[in-house]
């Protein structure tokens, strides 16, 4: 193996993904950037990978089966999956409001970690009412909470609570992060 093969080797290995996950209104998009940008690692909207049809679904106010789910979890997926063989580190927005939908897109990778942004019905179907130009009805949260499994401890999630601005959000998500990781020697 070469010096420039062991390095390339342990970006990769060093390589993490967070899915940024919650109901609709909860900030998702937000903090998610916000965090990518910290970190400089790449982000992206899991809602650009939805067909026409199933946003032009959401925006009648008609929830998404699992049926509708699973295509758009698999990009996602894929999505994710690229990044960590890539040696890159990056930041997905997604619901993932059930635990079935949050195992396809960790597949049981440590390098992939949920950020759950937590908040009540009320504050958040308030942001709802003031959302312009979001294909997500306000509708729908009723079903969005009642789909929702609040992630459990074995899925080692980033629990945030959304009452704070955005930026704190974000910047308490990277120190816990940080914290987690820890000085490194430069032996590591």
């Amino acid at each position: 193996m070469t010096a420039q093969t062991g390095v390339a080797d342990e970006a990769a290995a060093a390589a993490q993904v967070l899915v940024v996950m919650g109901v609709s209104g909860s900030g998702k998009s937000t903090v998610a950037a916000l965090i990518a940008e910290r970190l400089g690692w790449i982000f992206v909207d899991g809602d650009s990978f939805h067909t026409p049809e199933h946003v032009a679904k959401m925006h009648a106010g008609h929830a998404l089966d699992d049926e509708d789910r699973a295509p758009w979890l698999a990009r996602i997926a894929a999505w994710i999956q690229h990044r960590l063989e890539a040696g890159e580190s990056g930041v997905v927005v997604c619901s993932a409001l059930r635990r079935a939908y949050r195992d396809i897109l960790t597949r049981g990778s440590r390098r992939v970690r949920l950020v759950y942004l937590e908040g009540d019905k009320a504050l958040i179907a308030g942001r709802l009412a003031a959302r312009q130009g979001h294909f997500m009805s306000p509708y729908l949260l009723d079903s969005q909470f009642a789909a929702l499994e609040v992630p459990a401890a074995d899925e080692r999630p980033i629990t945030v609570g959304i009452g704070e601005p955005p930026q704190a959000i974000a910047d308490r998500v990277v120190a816990r992060l940080a914290a987690e990781t820890g000085p490194r020697s430069e032996t590591e």
